[in-house]
């Protein structure tokens, strides 16, 4: 927000005597912005662009590589999805699950860690984990394409990159700023957080100490977190003061895994609602749901007409960041594919424009360089 339009709310505030409110509701730039009858030809609209595991779209994911390219690719903020080691270290992976996205499965050394789980009531079968593994034995490993059949060209570079720490991930957004001569963000999310608390490797404390230790606590330190599950935001919304917060939105019958874990009945759907919303926007900056809460498809996979969500959320006073988006015609709906082979892309420019056009201030993006076209009309 402008110090201009910041010190405008203020006094704004003062005069309607909704200061007394401010520490009941988050306040971000959108909440204060709801707090007045939220005018959204006030703000200003330019979707900041989130590399999805890195550039993804190129590059194996969670990778140097991913992030590096994702940056020089006009990427706004990298992400990191950060799970546990067996020696409680944050390593950057999509899952705890690794035997997609490494080399593992060809290790005869590893062979003995294979194992079943259930994590947030889903099963994963014949895996390896990285809770089972120090951040040395991880260290060995070679990350891998997750999608070979579909991003073949990204194969030619597995066994290329190591697991990633997540300072060694700050590192490198300090190393791409200096770069790039521009301030890269970084939005890590914190995965199944409740399943690792359960087991005794807690993700949050490291999480804040590794903020801390680097001076990333506020808001100048362009780093913003997120979770599909709710407790653990509402914790970091208290212990980490300026740091924005992410609410994920996963399909509307899911329940969040902290939720689950304690026999609650609250789901994705409801906290979608408007009233849903609000109570979202007590503790969260932004909400953050897969792109079909903003434009369903029906069984034939074409797009059906757009909801309310993104104005629902926008009074809420909250900000909204659409994921996942991608060039291939499979993710793609079905008027904007190129042909019936999935791999190749399609019009994803079109998507990007829609969504830009009904007011989502983000986007989650394989494909950054794509996205930055979309945005800024190269």
């Amino acid at each position: 927000m402008s110090t201009l339009r910041r010190c405008t709310l203020v006094l704004l505030l003062v005069t309607v005597g909704l200061l007394s409110l401010a520490g009941t509701v988050k306040l971000s730039s959108s909440t204060l912005g709801a707090a007045l009858a939220h005018n959204d030809e006030q703000r200003t609209h330019h979707p900041t662009i989130y590399a999805h595991r890195g550039a993804s779209g190129y590059r194996p994911e969670h990778t140097a590589g991913a992030y590096r390219l994702a940056a020089r690719m006009g990427a706004d903020y990298i992400e990191p999805d950060l799970v546990a080691t067996k020696d409680h270290v944050l390593v950057a992976r999509h899952e705890p699950s690794i035997g997609g996205t490494t080399d593992v499965s060809a290790r005869p050394e590893f062979a003995d860690r294979r194992t079943t789980k259930v994590i947030d009531g889903v099963i994963y079968a014949n895996e390896w984990f990285t809770e089972d593994f120090t951040l040395a034995e991880l260290k060995t490993l070679r990350a891998k394409e997750r999608l070979p059949d579909l991003r073949q060209r990204n194969t030619i570079y597995d066994g290329r990159y190591e697991i990633p720490t997540f300072q060694e991930v700050i590192d490198l957004r300090d190393e791409l700023s200096r770069e790039l001569r521009r301030e890269i963000g970084l939005i890590p999310e914190l995965k199944h957080s409740t399943y690792f608390r359960s087991i005794g490797l807690a993700l949050e404390g490291p999480f804040v100490q590794t903020l801390r230790r680097n001076a990333l606590v506020g808001r100048g330190g362009m780093v913003t977190v997120q979770s599909f599950e709710v407790a653990n935001l509402k914790r970091l919304d208290r212990r980490l003061p300026g740091v924005p917060i992410v609410q994920l939105f996963d399909a509307r019958s899911r329940r969040p895994g902290d939720v689950l874990a304690a026999g609650g009945s609250l789901t994705y759907g409801q906290m979608a609602t408007p009233a849903g919303l609000r109570e979202v926007a007590r503790y969260a900056d932004v909400a953050s749901p897969s792109k079909d809460y903003i434009v369903p498809r029906a069984p034939t996979g074409a797009s059906l007409p757009p909801t309310t969500f993104v104005d629902d959320a926008h009074r809420a006073g909250l900000d909204v960041v659409a994921y996942t988006f991608r060039n291939e015609n499979t993710f793609l709906p079905l008027e904007l594919g190129s042909s019936t082979n999935l791999a190749e892309y399609g019009n994803a420019i079109a998507e990007y424009e829609q969504f830009f056009q009904l007011g989502v201030d983000g986007v989650f993006s394989d494909n950054p360089d794509t996205a930055k076209a979309a945005r800024d009309g190269e």
